[in-house]
Protein backbone atom coordinates (compact mmCIF):
# COMPACT_ATOMS: atom_id res chain seq x y z
CA UNK A 1 0.00 0.00 0.00
CA UNK A 2 1.11 3.61 -1.21
CA UNK A 3 0.15 6.92 1.01
CA UNK A 4 0.51 10.01 -1.01
CA UNK A 5 1.09 12.93 0.85
CA UNK A 6 0.21 16.24 -0.95
CA UNK A 7 -0.37 19.74 -0.03
CA UNK A 8 -4.09 19.64 -0.70
CA UNK A 9 -6.77 16.77 -2.12
CA UNK A 10 -9.36 18.12 -3.70
CA UNK A 11 -12.03 14.67 -3.66
CA UNK A 12 -15.13 16.22 -5.77
CA UNK A 13 -17.03 14.36 -2.51
CA UNK A 14 -18.97 16.74 -0.39
CA UNK A 15 -18.46 14.52 2.65
CA UNK A 16 -14.89 15.24 2.55
CA UNK A 17 -14.14 17.80 0.26
CA UNK A 18 -10.42 18.30 1.16
CA UNK A 19 -8.04 15.81 2.32
CA UNK A 20 -4.27 15.82 2.65
CA UNK A 21 -3.38 11.61 2.16
CA UNK A 22 -4.55 9.28 -0.10
CA UNK A 23 -4.16 5.20 0.79
CA UNK A 24 -3.33 3.43 -2.86
CA UNK A 25 -3.53 -0.43 -2.94
CA UNK A 26 -3.88 -2.80 -6.38
CA UNK A 27 -5.05 0.34 -8.35
CA UNK A 28 -7.51 1.27 -6.12
CA UNK A 29 -8.16 3.91 -3.06
CA UNK A 30 -8.25 2.37 0.25
CA UNK A 31 -8.99 5.58 2.35
CA UNK A 32 -8.60 9.23 2.37
CA UNK A 33 -8.25 11.83 5.04
CA UNK A 34 -4.56 12.60 6.62
CA UNK A 35 -1.58 10.96 8.00
CA UNK A 36 -3.60 10.38 11.15
CA UNK A 37 -6.64 9.55 9.98
CA UNK A 38 -4.99 7.02 8.20
CA UNK A 39 -2.97 5.38 11.01
CA UNK A 40 -5.24 2.31 11.54
CA UNK A 41 -4.24 1.26 7.92
CA UNK A 42 -1.06 1.65 7.91
CA UNK A 43 -1.19 -0.14 11.30
CA UNK A 44 -2.98 -3.21 9.73
CA UNK A 45 -1.09 -3.14 6.46
CA UNK A 46 2.24 -1.03 6.37
CA UNK A 47 2.43 1.18 3.80
CA UNK A 48 5.03 3.31 1.87
CA UNK A 49 4.91 6.74 2.84
CA UNK A 50 5.11 8.76 -0.52
CA UNK A 51 5.52 12.81 0.02
CA UNK A 52 6.56 13.83 -3.54
CA UNK A 53 3.15 15.74 -3.85
CA UNK A 54 3.26 17.70 -0.75
CA UNK A 55 3.77 20.98 -2.33
CA UNK A 56 0.94 19.85 -5.25
CA UNK A 57 -2.86 19.62 -5.66
CA UNK A 58 -4.19 16.43 -6.40
CA UNK A 59 -8.06 16.04 -7.89
CA UNK A 60 -9.80 13.08 -9.58
CA UNK A 61 -8.17 12.31 -12.99
CA UNK A 62 -10.52 14.59 -15.42
CA UNK A 63 -12.37 13.18 -18.11
CA UNK A 64 -13.14 14.28 -21.51
CA UNK A 65 -16.38 12.40 -22.47
CA UNK A 66 -16.50 13.08 -26.14
CA UNK A 67 -13.35 12.64 -28.10
CA UNK A 68 -11.87 11.35 -31.38
CA UNK A 69 -8.54 9.52 -31.02
CA UNK A 70 -8.17 9.21 -34.61
CA UNK A 71 -8.53 12.94 -35.33
CA UNK A 72 -5.70 13.96 -33.82
CA UNK A 73 -4.01 10.75 -34.83
CA UNK A 74 -4.76 12.57 -38.72
CA UNK A 75 -4.61 15.68 -38.38
CA UNK A 76 -1.20 16.23 -36.21
CA UNK A 77 0.29 14.84 -39.08
CA UNK A 78 0.09 18.40 -40.81
CA UNK A 79 0.67 22.09 -39.54
CA UNK A 80 -2.71 24.14 -37.76
CA UNK A 81 -3.67 27.34 -39.22
CA UNK A 82 -6.81 28.25 -37.52
CA UNK A 83 -8.24 31.30 -36.24
CA UNK A 84 -7.52 30.23 -32.16
CA UNK A 85 -4.08 29.52 -30.99
CA UNK A 86 -2.68 25.63 -31.09
CA UNK A 87 -0.42 23.85 -28.39
CA UNK A 88 0.08 20.47 -29.83
CA UNK A 89 2.60 17.86 -29.47
CA UNK A 90 4.13 18.81 -32.87
CA UNK A 91 5.02 22.23 -31.85
CA UNK A 92 3.25 25.92 -31.59
CA UNK A 93 0.83 26.99 -33.85
CA UNK A 94 -0.29 30.94 -33.83
CA UNK A 95 -3.51 31.27 -35.11
CA UNK A 96 -4.92 33.97 -37.61
CA UNK A 97 -7.83 36.06 -37.43
CA UNK A 98 -7.58 37.83 -40.88
CA UNK A 99 -7.75 36.90 -44.75
CA UNK A 100 -4.62 38.51 -45.21
CA UNK A 101 -2.52 37.20 -41.95
CA UNK A 102 -3.91 33.50 -43.02
CA UNK A 103 -2.84 34.15 -46.62
CA UNK A 104 0.88 34.96 -45.46
CA UNK A 105 0.83 31.92 -43.19
CA UNK A 106 -0.34 29.23 -45.37
CA UNK A 107 2.17 30.47 -47.92
CA UNK A 108 4.99 30.01 -45.62
CA UNK A 109 3.67 26.56 -44.52
CA UNK A 110 3.45 25.76 -48.10
CA UNK A 111 6.90 26.76 -48.65
CA UNK A 112 7.91 24.57 -46.12
CA UNK A 113 6.58 21.39 -47.01
CA UNK A 114 7.47 21.96 -50.56
CA UNK A 115 11.32 22.85 -50.01
CA UNK A 116 11.81 19.54 -47.73
CA UNK A 117 13.34 17.60 -49.80
CA UNK A 118 12.56 14.35 -47.31
CA UNK A 119 8.66 15.04 -48.12
CA UNK A 120 6.45 12.23 -49.63
CA UNK A 121 5.59 13.71 -53.22
CA UNK A 122 2.34 11.71 -53.04
CA UNK A 123 0.94 13.61 -50.24
CA UNK A 124 -0.17 17.05 -51.05
CA UNK A 125 0.43 19.90 -48.66
CA UNK A 126 -2.57 20.03 -46.01
CA UNK A 127 -3.03 22.59 -43.43
CA UNK A 128 -5.67 22.55 -41.44
CA UNK A 129 -8.43 24.99 -39.40
CA UNK A 130 -9.35 26.95 -42.37
CA UNK A 131 -12.63 28.93 -42.02
CA UNK A 132 -14.17 31.62 -44.43
CA UNK A 133 -15.64 33.85 -41.82
CA UNK A 134 -12.32 34.76 -40.63
CA UNK A 135 -9.86 33.88 -43.98
CA UNK A 136 -12.08 34.57 -46.20
CA UNK A 137 -13.58 32.77 -49.32
CA UNK A 138 -11.12 30.53 -51.26
CA UNK A 139 -12.03 28.30 -53.74
CA UNK A 140 -10.14 26.12 -56.06
CA UNK A 141 -9.37 28.53 -58.32
CA UNK A 142 -7.85 31.17 -55.66
CA UNK A 143 -5.74 27.68 -54.61
CA UNK A 144 -4.95 27.44 -58.39
CA UNK A 145 -3.94 31.17 -58.79
CA UNK A 146 -1.85 30.89 -55.40
CA UNK A 147 -0.06 27.77 -55.85
CA UNK A 148 -0.24 26.72 -59.38
CA UNK A 149 0.80 22.88 -59.70
CA UNK A 150 1.67 22.63 -56.20
CA UNK A 151 -0.74 20.17 -54.53
CA UNK A 152 -2.89 21.75 -51.55
CA UNK A 153 -6.23 20.60 -49.66
CA UNK A 154 -7.08 22.94 -46.85
CA UNK A 155 -9.00 20.82 -44.31
CA UNK A 156 -11.82 23.33 -42.41
CA UNK A 157 -11.71 23.92 -38.90
CA UNK A 158 -14.93 21.79 -38.56
CA UNK A 159 -13.03 18.72 -39.73
CA UNK A 160 -15.83 18.17 -41.71
CA UNK A 161 -15.25 19.91 -45.30
CA UNK A 162 -12.08 20.04 -47.30
CA UNK A 163 -11.02 22.74 -50.13
CA UNK A 164 -8.65 21.65 -53.06
CA UNK A 165 -6.98 22.54 -56.04
CA UNK A 166 -6.62 20.96 -59.22
CA UNK A 167 -3.13 19.53 -58.59
CA UNK A 168 -4.40 17.73 -55.17
CA UNK A 169 -7.42 16.39 -56.84
CA UNK A 170 -5.64 15.01 -59.84
CA UNK A 171 -2.78 13.71 -56.63
CA UNK A 172 -5.17 11.53 -54.91
CA UNK A 173 -6.82 10.56 -58.00
CA UNK A 174 -10.35 12.58 -57.42
CA UNK A 175 -12.57 13.09 -59.78
CA UNK A 176 -16.05 14.86 -60.67
CA UNK A 177 -17.89 11.28 -60.96
CA UNK A 178 -16.88 10.90 -57.35
CA UNK A 179 -19.53 13.29 -55.69
CA UNK A 180 -21.44 13.35 -59.07
CA UNK A 181 -24.34 12.20 -56.75
CA UNK A 182 -23.58 13.51 -53.54
CA UNK A 183 -25.32 16.93 -52.79
CA UNK A 184 -22.94 18.48 -50.06
CA UNK A 185 -20.13 18.68 -52.81
CA UNK A 186 -19.86 21.67 -55.24
CA UNK A 187 -16.97 20.10 -57.87
CA UNK A 188 -16.88 23.83 -59.55
CA UNK A 189 -15.12 25.55 -56.17
CA UNK A 190 -13.26 22.42 -55.03
CA UNK A 191 -15.37 22.43 -51.98
CA UNK A 192 -16.70 19.03 -50.14
CA UNK A 193 -18.46 18.75 -46.57
CA UNK A 194 -20.29 16.47 -44.69
CA UNK A 195 -21.24 13.47 -47.24
CA UNK A 196 -18.92 15.06 -49.58
CA UNK A 197 -16.58 14.41 -47.10
CA UNK A 198 -16.94 11.33 -46.70
CA UNK A 199 -17.34 10.45 -50.38
CA UNK A 200 -13.84 11.82 -51.18
CA UNK A 201 -12.23 10.83 -47.57
CA UNK A 202 -11.49 7.02 -48.88
CA UNK A 203 -9.06 8.44 -51.45
CA UNK A 204 -6.57 9.91 -48.71
CA UNK A 205 -5.19 6.67 -48.12
CA UNK A 206 -1.79 8.27 -46.96
CA UNK A 207 -3.79 9.33 -43.89
CA UNK A 208 -3.75 5.87 -42.73
CA UNK A 209 -0.47 4.44 -43.42
CA UNK A 210 0.81 2.43 -40.15
CA UNK A 211 3.89 4.35 -39.57
CA UNK A 212 2.04 7.96 -39.63
CA UNK A 213 -1.06 6.73 -38.08
CA UNK A 214 0.55 5.20 -35.06
CA UNK A 215 2.44 8.69 -34.87
CA UNK A 216 -0.46 10.46 -34.84
CA UNK A 217 -2.24 7.73 -32.40
CA UNK A 218 0.72 8.74 -30.09
CA UNK A 219 0.30 12.60 -30.07
CA UNK A 220 -3.30 11.69 -28.68
CA UNK A 221 -2.31 9.46 -25.86
CA UNK A 222 0.33 12.41 -24.87
CA UNK A 223 -2.44 14.79 -25.42
CA UNK A 224 -4.44 13.57 -22.68
CA UNK A 225 -1.82 13.82 -20.05
CA UNK A 226 -0.74 17.05 -21.31
CA UNK A 227 -4.72 17.75 -20.12
CA UNK A 228 -4.52 15.55 -16.72
CA UNK A 229 -7.05 13.11 -18.62
CA UNK A 230 -6.92 9.72 -17.52
CA UNK A 231 -10.18 8.45 -19.00
CA UNK A 232 -12.06 9.58 -22.07
CA UNK A 233 -14.76 8.59 -24.52
CA UNK A 234 -14.45 7.88 -28.20
CA UNK A 235 -17.48 9.09 -29.21
CA UNK A 236 -17.72 7.52 -33.08
CA UNK A 237 -15.91 4.62 -33.55
CA UNK A 238 -15.86 3.90 -37.48
CA UNK A 239 -15.20 7.58 -38.09
CA UNK A 240 -13.18 6.96 -41.33
CA UNK A 241 -14.83 3.78 -42.41
CA UNK A 242 -12.67 1.43 -41.14
CA UNK A 243 -13.75 0.63 -37.04
CA UNK A 244 -11.76 -2.37 -36.48
CA UNK A 245 -8.36 -1.15 -37.77
CA UNK A 246 -9.23 1.90 -35.87
CA UNK A 247 -9.67 0.04 -33.16
CA UNK A 248 -6.76 -2.48 -33.18
CA UNK A 249 -4.81 0.92 -33.08
CA UNK A 250 -6.16 2.60 -30.19
CA UNK A 251 -5.97 -0.90 -28.31
CA UNK A 252 -1.69 -0.98 -29.42
CA UNK A 253 -1.32 2.84 -28.59
CA UNK A 254 -3.19 2.56 -25.31
CA UNK A 255 -1.23 -0.44 -23.93
CA UNK A 256 1.07 -0.60 -21.71
CA UNK A 257 2.10 2.53 -20.07
CA UNK A 258 -0.61 4.83 -21.30
CA UNK A 259 -2.04 6.48 -18.07
CA UNK A 260 -5.40 6.56 -19.05
CA UNK A 261 -8.51 4.53 -20.04
CA UNK A 262 -11.45 5.18 -22.93
CA UNK A 263 -14.90 3.60 -23.31
CA UNK A 264 -15.55 3.13 -27.16
CA UNK A 265 -18.86 4.60 -28.79
CA UNK A 266 -20.18 3.35 -32.15
CA UNK A 267 -21.53 5.93 -34.86
CA UNK A 268 -24.86 5.72 -36.73
CA UNK A 269 -23.01 7.39 -39.79
CA UNK A 270 -20.45 4.42 -40.39
CA UNK A 271 -23.70 1.79 -40.48
CA UNK A 272 -25.68 3.86 -42.50
CA UNK A 273 -22.61 4.20 -45.12
CA UNK A 274 -22.44 0.66 -45.19
CA UNK A 275 -26.56 0.00 -46.15
CA UNK A 276 -26.87 -1.89 -42.72
CA UNK A 277 -29.93 -2.27 -41.28
CA UNK A 278 -30.25 -1.36 -37.47
CA UNK A 279 -30.55 -5.01 -36.37
CA UNK A 280 -27.17 -5.54 -38.17
CA UNK A 281 -25.62 -2.52 -36.62
CA UNK A 282 -26.63 -4.05 -32.87
CA UNK A 283 -25.12 -7.30 -34.02
CA UNK A 284 -21.99 -5.94 -35.11
CA UNK A 285 -21.63 -3.86 -32.05
CA UNK A 286 -21.94 -6.80 -30.03
CA UNK A 287 -19.32 -8.27 -31.62
CA UNK A 288 -16.92 -5.28 -31.04
CA UNK A 289 -17.61 -5.58 -27.47
CA UNK A 290 -16.58 -8.65 -26.90
CA UNK A 291 -12.99 -7.35 -27.87
CA UNK A 292 -13.04 -4.89 -25.01
CA UNK A 293 -9.78 -4.61 -22.85
CA UNK A 294 -8.68 -3.04 -19.50
CA UNK A 295 -8.22 0.08 -21.05
CA UNK A 296 -10.04 0.20 -24.42
CA UNK A 297 -14.03 -0.74 -23.05
CA UNK A 298 -17.14 -1.03 -24.80
CA UNK A 299 -19.90 -0.79 -22.42
CA UNK A 300 -23.42 -0.23 -24.12
CA UNK A 301 -23.32 3.35 -25.49
CA UNK A 302 -24.37 4.18 -29.43
CA UNK A 303 -24.07 7.69 -30.70
CA UNK A 304 -26.48 9.51 -33.39
CA UNK A 305 -25.72 11.74 -35.66
CA UNK A 306 -28.57 14.71 -35.71
CA UNK A 307 -27.36 18.19 -37.66
CA UNK A 308 -24.36 19.08 -39.35
CA UNK A 309 -21.20 20.81 -37.62
CA UNK A 310 -21.25 23.88 -36.33
CA UNK A 311 -18.42 25.32 -37.65
CA UNK A 312 -19.88 24.88 -41.11
CA UNK A 313 -22.43 26.61 -40.36
CA UNK A 314 -24.76 23.39 -41.03
CA UNK A 315 -26.64 23.23 -37.84
CA UNK A 316 -30.17 23.35 -37.83
CA UNK A 317 -31.89 26.26 -36.42
CA UNK A 318 -35.44 26.67 -35.98
CA UNK A 319 -37.44 30.39 -37.45
CA UNK A 320 -35.54 32.37 -38.20
CA UNK A 321 -32.78 30.54 -39.17
CA UNK A 322 -29.73 32.08 -40.37
CA UNK A 323 -28.98 35.73 -41.20
CA UNK A 324 -27.67 34.79 -44.84
CA UNK A 325 -30.59 32.74 -45.47
CA UNK A 326 -28.06 29.28 -45.80
CA UNK A 327 -29.96 26.04 -44.04
CA UNK A 328 -28.35 23.45 -41.73
CA UNK A 329 -28.45 19.77 -43.10
CA UNK A 330 -29.45 16.18 -41.34
CA UNK A 331 -27.07 14.17 -41.20
CA UNK A 332 -29.05 11.09 -41.73
CA UNK A 333 -33.21 11.21 -42.73
CA UNK A 334 -34.91 11.62 -39.11
CA UNK A 335 -37.07 8.62 -39.87
CA UNK A 336 -33.46 6.46 -40.45
CA UNK A 337 -32.18 8.11 -37.16
CA UNK A 338 -35.61 6.85 -35.00
CA UNK A 339 -35.16 3.01 -36.57
CA UNK A 340 -31.60 3.30 -35.36
CA UNK A 341 -32.12 4.56 -32.05
CA UNK A 342 -35.18 2.20 -31.16
CA UNK A 343 -32.78 -0.70 -32.13
CA UNK A 344 -30.50 0.30 -29.58
CA UNK A 345 -32.82 1.38 -26.81
CA UNK A 346 -34.71 -1.44 -26.89
CA UNK A 347 -31.41 -3.17 -26.16
CA UNK A 348 -30.16 -1.29 -22.98
CA UNK A 349 -27.89 1.14 -24.92
CA UNK A 350 -27.69 4.69 -23.37
CA UNK A 351 -27.44 7.24 -26.48
CA UNK A 352 -25.43 10.20 -27.23
CA UNK A 353 -26.64 12.73 -30.04
CA UNK A 354 -24.99 14.78 -31.87
CA UNK A 355 -26.78 17.97 -31.50
CA UNK A 356 -26.45 21.07 -32.36
CA UNK A 357 -29.14 24.00 -33.13
CA UNK A 358 -32.24 24.38 -31.41
CA UNK A 359 -34.24 22.52 -34.52
CA UNK A 360 -32.12 19.85 -34.06
CA UNK A 361 -32.86 19.35 -30.18
CA UNK A 362 -36.22 19.80 -31.11
CA UNK A 363 -36.01 16.69 -33.38
CA UNK A 364 -33.97 14.72 -30.86
CA UNK A 365 -36.48 15.35 -27.93
CA UNK A 366 -39.43 13.80 -30.26
CA UNK A 367 -37.04 11.05 -30.57
CA UNK A 368 -37.06 10.62 -27.18
CA UNK A 369 -40.77 10.99 -26.75
CA UNK A 370 -41.51 8.13 -28.92
CA UNK A 371 -38.56 6.17 -27.10
CA UNK A 372 -40.35 6.38 -23.49
CA UNK A 373 -43.68 5.31 -25.70
CA UNK A 374 -43.21 2.40 -27.03
CA UNK A 375 -40.60 1.22 -24.33
CA UNK A 376 -40.37 3.51 -21.10
CA UNK A 377 -36.68 3.12 -19.43
CA UNK A 378 -35.78 5.12 -16.25
CA UNK A 379 -31.98 5.89 -15.98
CA UNK A 380 -31.70 6.08 -19.53
CA UNK A 381 -28.88 8.50 -19.38
CA UNK A 382 -29.35 9.57 -22.79
CA UNK A 383 -26.90 12.90 -23.94
CA UNK A 384 -27.57 15.71 -25.95
CA UNK A 385 -23.34 16.56 -27.05
CA UNK A 386 -22.32 19.52 -27.84
CA UNK A 387 -25.19 21.71 -26.83
CA UNK A 388 -24.31 24.78 -29.22
CA UNK A 389 -27.85 26.39 -28.50
CA UNK A 390 -30.90 25.42 -26.90
CA UNK A 391 -33.74 27.33 -25.58
CA UNK A 392 -35.05 27.41 -22.31
CA UNK A 393 -38.27 25.59 -22.95
CA UNK A 394 -36.03 22.51 -24.62
CA UNK A 395 -33.90 22.48 -21.34
CA UNK A 396 -37.59 22.15 -19.30
CA UNK A 397 -38.45 19.39 -21.59
CA UNK A 398 -35.09 18.08 -21.62
CA UNK A 399 -34.79 17.65 -18.00
CA UNK A 400 -38.72 16.10 -17.53
CA UNK A 401 -37.29 13.99 -19.76
CA UNK A 402 -34.20 12.87 -17.63
CA UNK A 403 -31.69 13.87 -21.07
CA UNK A 404 -28.28 14.72 -20.08
CA UNK A 405 -25.83 17.38 -21.61
CA UNK A 406 -22.30 16.95 -22.45
CA UNK A 407 -21.27 20.39 -23.66
CA UNK A 408 -18.25 22.12 -25.58
CA UNK A 409 -18.29 25.44 -24.06
CA UNK A 410 -15.33 26.47 -26.30
CA UNK A 411 -18.32 27.01 -28.92
CA UNK A 412 -19.18 30.39 -27.32
CA UNK A 413 -15.43 31.29 -27.11
CA UNK A 414 -14.65 31.27 -30.20
CA UNK A 415 -17.86 31.75 -32.40
CA UNK A 416 -19.87 33.65 -30.67
CA UNK A 417 -18.17 37.12 -31.92
CA UNK A 418 -18.46 36.02 -35.60
CA UNK A 419 -21.64 34.59 -35.76
CA UNK A 420 -23.34 37.57 -34.09
CA UNK A 421 -22.63 39.16 -36.68
CA UNK A 422 -22.45 36.84 -40.36
CA UNK A 423 -25.07 33.65 -39.23
CA UNK A 424 -27.02 33.87 -36.15
CA UNK A 425 -27.09 37.43 -34.61
CA UNK A 426 -26.70 39.14 -31.07
CA UNK A 427 -29.00 37.31 -29.17
CA UNK A 428 -28.85 33.79 -30.05
CA UNK A 429 -24.86 33.94 -30.41
CA UNK A 430 -24.48 35.38 -27.26
CA UNK A 431 -26.59 32.48 -25.60
CA UNK A 432 -24.55 30.11 -27.15
CA UNK A 433 -24.00 26.59 -25.08
CA UNK A 434 -26.41 27.85 -22.71
CA UNK A 435 -25.32 25.92 -19.53
CA UNK A 436 -26.02 28.45 -16.91
CA UNK A 437 -29.79 27.40 -17.12
CA UNK A 438 -28.79 23.79 -17.80
CA UNK A 439 -27.62 23.72 -14.23
CA UNK A 440 -30.60 25.84 -12.88
CA UNK A 441 -32.79 22.94 -14.06
CA UNK A 442 -30.56 20.36 -12.84
CA UNK A 443 -29.91 18.60 -15.67
CA UNK A 444 -26.60 17.08 -15.61
CA UNK A 445 -23.87 18.92 -17.20
CA UNK A 446 -20.40 17.72 -18.42
CA UNK A 447 -18.02 19.36 -20.66
CA UNK A 448 -15.92 17.51 -23.52
CA UNK A 449 -13.44 19.54 -25.99
CA UNK A 450 -14.60 17.15 -29.06
CA UNK A 451 -10.89 17.59 -30.22
CA UNK A 452 -9.75 19.16 -32.57
CA UNK A 453 -13.26 21.16 -31.76
CA UNK A 454 -11.44 22.76 -28.92
CA UNK A 455 -8.17 22.11 -27.19
CA UNK A 456 -8.02 18.70 -25.36
CA UNK A 457 -7.21 20.31 -21.89
CA UNK A 458 -10.34 20.46 -19.58
CA UNK A 459 -9.50 23.40 -17.24
CA UNK A 460 -9.32 25.57 -20.42
CA UNK A 461 -12.98 24.56 -21.09
CA UNK A 462 -13.82 24.95 -17.74
CA UNK A 463 -12.37 28.07 -18.12
CA UNK A 464 -14.92 29.14 -21.22
CA UNK A 465 -17.70 28.11 -19.21
CA UNK A 466 -17.01 30.10 -16.22
CA UNK A 467 -15.83 33.38 -17.63
CA UNK A 468 -17.36 33.23 -21.03
CA UNK A 469 -15.18 35.68 -22.66
CA UNK A 470 -14.77 35.29 -26.31
CA UNK A 471 -11.38 35.10 -28.52
CA UNK A 472 -12.60 39.03 -29.39
CA UNK A 473 -12.33 39.56 -25.33
CA UNK A 474 -15.98 40.10 -25.35
CA UNK A 475 -18.44 39.47 -22.49
CA UNK A 476 -21.60 36.59 -23.50
CA UNK A 477 -24.46 36.35 -21.84
CA UNK A 478 -23.07 35.95 -18.35
CA UNK A 479 -26.49 34.42 -17.05
CA UNK A 480 -25.13 31.31 -18.75
CA UNK A 481 -21.75 30.92 -17.04
CA UNK A 482 -20.95 27.87 -14.87
CA UNK A 483 -19.42 28.69 -11.00
CA UNK A 484 -15.89 27.16 -10.25
CA UNK A 485 -17.59 24.36 -8.38
CA UNK A 486 -19.84 23.26 -11.50
CA UNK A 487 -17.37 23.40 -13.72
CA UNK A 488 -15.06 21.52 -11.91
CA UNK A 489 -17.73 18.93 -11.00
CA UNK A 490 -18.22 19.00 -15.22
CA UNK A 491 -15.03 17.72 -15.86
CA UNK A 492 -14.56 15.15 -13.23
CA UNK A 493 -17.99 13.53 -11.48
CA UNK A 494 -20.76 14.92 -13.95
CA UNK A 495 -18.53 13.27 -16.71
CA UNK A 496 -18.29 10.06 -14.96
CA UNK A 497 -22.03 9.50 -14.34
CA UNK A 498 -22.53 10.45 -18.46
CA UNK A 499 -19.77 7.52 -18.78
CA UNK A 500 -22.25 5.20 -16.31
CA UNK A 501 -18.75 4.94 -14.26
CA UNK A 502 -19.57 7.26 -11.09
CA UNK A 503 -18.47 4.26 -9.00
CA UNK A 504 -14.92 4.08 -10.60
CA UNK A 505 -13.82 7.47 -11.38
CA UNK A 506 -14.33 10.88 -10.83
CA UNK A 507 -13.88 11.43 -7.45
CA UNK A 508 -11.59 10.50 -4.60
CA UNK A 509 -13.09 8.18 -1.97
CA UNK A 510 -12.55 4.76 -0.96
CA UNK A 511 -13.36 1.48 -3.95
CA UNK A 512 -12.83 4.20 -6.85
CA UNK A 513 -9.80 3.95 -9.22
CA UNK A 514 -6.73 5.56 -8.18
CA UNK A 515 -6.76 8.27 -10.71
CA UNK A 516 -5.89 11.74 -10.27
CA UNK A 517 -4.32 14.51 -11.98
CA UNK A 518 -1.68 16.22 -10.22
CA UNK A 519 -1.77 20.37 -10.25
CA UNK A 520 0.71 23.19 -9.37
CA UNK A 521 -1.85 25.02 -8.08
CA UNK A 522 -5.06 25.07 -6.67
CA UNK A 523 -7.94 25.70 -8.81
CA UNK A 524 -10.62 27.06 -6.13
CA UNK A 525 -7.21 29.60 -4.70
CA UNK A 526 -6.34 31.04 -8.62
CA UNK A 527 -10.64 31.23 -9.38
CA UNK A 528 -12.38 31.32 -12.65
CA UNK A 529 -9.60 33.94 -14.31
CA UNK A 530 -6.58 31.50 -13.73
CA UNK A 531 -7.94 28.34 -14.57
CA UNK A 532 -6.52 27.83 -17.83
CA UNK A 533 -3.18 29.02 -16.59
CA UNK A 534 -2.61 25.98 -14.25
CA UNK A 535 0.39 23.41 -15.05
CA UNK A 536 -0.27 20.32 -14.76
CA UNK A 537 2.76 18.15 -13.51
CA UNK A 538 1.17 14.57 -14.31
CA UNK A 539 -1.38 12.11 -13.87
CA UNK A 540 -1.74 8.97 -11.67
CA UNK A 541 -3.35 5.93 -13.37
CA UNK A 542 -4.53 3.02 -11.24
CA UNK A 543 -1.75 4.01 -8.58
CA UNK A 544 0.79 4.38 -10.67
CA UNK A 545 2.82 8.06 -11.37
CA UNK A 546 3.25 9.35 -14.47
CA UNK A 547 5.33 12.87 -14.95
CA UNK A 548 5.41 14.98 -17.48
CA UNK A 549 9.10 16.26 -18.31
CA UNK A 550 9.23 18.74 -20.56
CA UNK A 551 5.55 18.26 -21.83
CA UNK A 552 6.42 14.69 -22.62
CA UNK A 553 5.63 11.31 -20.20
CA UNK A 554 7.97 10.49 -18.29
CA UNK A 555 8.75 7.03 -16.80
CA UNK A 556 5.93 5.36 -14.43
CA UNK A 557 6.92 5.23 -10.95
Amino acid sequence: MTIFVAKDIITMEDSMPRASAVAVADGRIVAVGSLDSLKSWIDARGAKIDRRFEDKVLMPGFIDPHVHPSLPAVLTQFPFLAPDDWELPTGTFPGATTPEAYLVALKNQAKEYFDDPDRDDKVPFISWGYHQLWHGEINRKKLNEIFGDKPVLLWHRSFHELIGNDAAYDLIGVTESDVANVEEADWESGRVWENGFVAVLPKLTFLFEPERYKKGMKNFALMLQQGGVTSAMDMGVGIFGDPEGEMALIKETMGKDVPARVVLTPIITYFIAEKMSPQAALKKTEEWEKGSTDNVIFDKHFKLMMDGAIYSGLSQYKYPGYLDGHEGVWMAPLDVTYDFAKTFWNAGYQLHAHTNGDKSAEALLDILRKLQEQNPRVDHRMTLEHFAYATKDQLKQMEALGMMVSANPYYQFILSDMYADKWLGEDRARNMVPLGDAQKLGINVSLHSDNPMAPLNPLLLAWTATNRTTIGGKKNNESQKLSLDEALQAITINAAWQMRMEDEIGSIRAGKKADFVVLEEDPYEVGPEGLKDIEIWGTVFEGKVYPLVNGVRGDSE
